[in-house]
């Protein structure tokens, strides 16, 4: 299949506003792979998801400037560039530098300035088409004719959409309902909604429930087996080897096979949650482990577990997997929890936790399953102060003590019906000087074009938010605006597509 069939799909999906058209050119393009074969199908899906199936390649932004010019016809194949990917993903060691570059360039000579384009947002993460993951499931159920329910079950376990494509366009439903969770392969983790107050998440859920300390660490999901120990973030990036401590901690327990849901945390001496920075920043360093984890120590909390010696767990009540779960792990392992009907004494527990230096609460549904790779019904987080995590759009220009820094930054949220990025404000508040360099480097590296002082950049960096309330406005394209935004941090440790909706933002101001 040639890579200029994938880029017209791509083109056509960006092209247009409709979901069925999306929909429809995407299932097209899978169908057609199929006639190639099932790798061939897997590299499509993922291409068309934005996703390189390497996932690192060890190209940067700095890496693709002075590339060759195009070629003058379409002759690559979608075979040819994964086996590049692949080439590229493998180089390491002296002069791999320079053997990258070498290779990169063979690779983009072969390319149309099109194909060129496409390629460069593909090999950094920028692919933008308008097509959001509910988007290409449906159309790998219309491609394959399965049922879209077993295509979404299929991809929360398998992590990733293109194993699932060639599984429906292969084997059918048959095959979809095969793909199971899978020790050692990360499957997407559940995701908690979000309530202004512990009275509004309690009468969200109604009952008797589960009121858990919210830890502002990074998410890891740890899956054991048989003494062997792979550890994946949020986003299934793997990090065994960033945590050490962590993973012979794990490796010495009394289990044969386990995946586990929870977060690392770095401690103060007197056990209280360092900032999120040093944890994230400990994380996030391929420097030597050794030495990190002799600075910078680094503490698990679980607070699920999906499966334990040959038996799944997504499926059972949560009550049951946090029973089991406290006799799979130490007691200082676990999350914190208590469980009442009465907001009094939910509310007492959100400021004892909030006191002790950690970021809120999440009330959960002791009866409901886990909601792979979803923001389950059963799960909603309490912050002490209403926060969100947005994409920049843009950034402006500093003026007075600020204008050698790029300043006030432009928020947006996901639109939940369309998938498309809708401006919610603009702030500077709560900007270090020191975040203010930061940010001044980041996004001039992000920049795509200018507008006067406004410097438009590539929606990739997560910034989390907070603020006093949300009010109607026609200034922005979504008819409202966030009062008084300040920032928080940055994140990271997050992709764009966790970034909230601006169905969240209304429920929050109660529209």
């Amino acid at each position: 299949m040639l890579l200029s069939d994938v880029v017209d799909t791509s083109r056509t999906v960006a092209q247009t506003a409709s979901r069925t058209a999306k929909v429809s050119a995407l299932a097209t393009a899978l169908a057609a792979a199929a006639a190639e074969g099932g790798a061939t199908i897997e590299v499509v899906a993922a291409y068309l998801a934005g996703v390189l199936p390497q996932r690192r390649v060890g190209v940067s932004w700095r890496g693709l400037q002075g590339l060759p010019p195009p070629a003058d016809s379409a002759t690559l194949t979608v075979a040819d560039v994964d086996a590049a990917a692949s080439a590229l993903a493998g180089l390491a060691g002296p002069g791999s530098s320079a053997r990258r570059t070498e290779a990169l360039h063979g690779l983009f000579a072969r390319a149309t300035a099109a194909e060129q384009r496409w390629l460069v947002g593909l090999l950094t993460g920028e692919t933008r088409q308008g097509a959001a993951d509910g988007v290409a499931l449906q159309a790998i159920a219309r491609a394959a004719d399965v049922p879209e329910p077993a295509v979404r079950r299929a991809v929360m376990l398998a992590g990733h959409a293109g194993p699932v494509a060639r599984a429906a366009l292969t084997g059918g439903t048959e095959a979809l309902s095969a793909i199971a969770l899978e020790v050692g392969r990360p499957l997407r983790p559940m995701l908690a909604g979000s309530a202004p107050d512990v009275a509004a998440a309690l009468a969200a859920l109604a009952g008797e429930v589960a009121v858990e300390t919210k830890l502002d660490g990074i998410r890891l999901q740890a899956h054991v087996e048989d003494g062997r120990v792979a550890l994946f973030t949020r986003t299934l990036e793997e990090v065994t080897d960033r945590m050490p401590e962590i993973t012979e901690a794990l490796a010495g327990l009394p289990i044969r096979r386990a995946v586990l849901d929870g977060e690392v945390l770095a401690l103060t001496a007197d056990g209280r949650p360092q900032p999120f920075q040093v944890t994230g920043a400990r994380t996030a360093s391929t420097a030597d482990p050794a030495r990190l984890r002799a600075q910078v120590p680094l503490t698990p909390y679980f607070f699920d577990l999906l499966h334990l010696d040959g038996e799944d767990l997504l499926d059972a009540p949560a009550a049951l997997r946090w029973e089991r779960l406290a006799g799979a792990v130490p007691p200082q392992w676990l999350v914190p929890r208590t469980t009442t009907s009465r907001v009094q004494q939910a509310e007492a527990f959100f400021a004892e936790q909030v006191a002790a230096g950690h970021e809120g609460v999440v009330v959960k549904d002791p009866g409901l399953p886990y909601a792979a790779g979803r923001r389950g019904p059963g799960w909603v987080k309490v912050k002490p102060r209403h926060t969100l995590d947005l994409v920049v759009l843009a950034v402006e220009e500093g003026s007075g003590r600020r204008r050698e820094w790029l300043s006030n930054i432009h928020l947006g949220a996901r639109d939940a019906a369309t998938g498309e990025l809708v401006m919610l404000g603009k702030t500077f508040k709560g900007m270090t000087d020191e975040m203010l360099r930061w940010q001044t480097e980041r996004f001039a590296s992000l920049e795509t074009s200018r507008t006067g002082s406004v410097v438009h950049v590539r929606p990739e960096q997560v910034v989390e938010i907070a603020f006093d309330g949300v009010q109607r406005s026609s200034r922005y394209p979504g008819g409202m605006a966030l009062r008084f935004a300040r920032v928080v941090r940055y994140r990271h440790d997050k992709p764009v597509s966790e970034i909230d909706t601006t169905e969240t933002v209304r429920s929050l101001a109660g529209w």
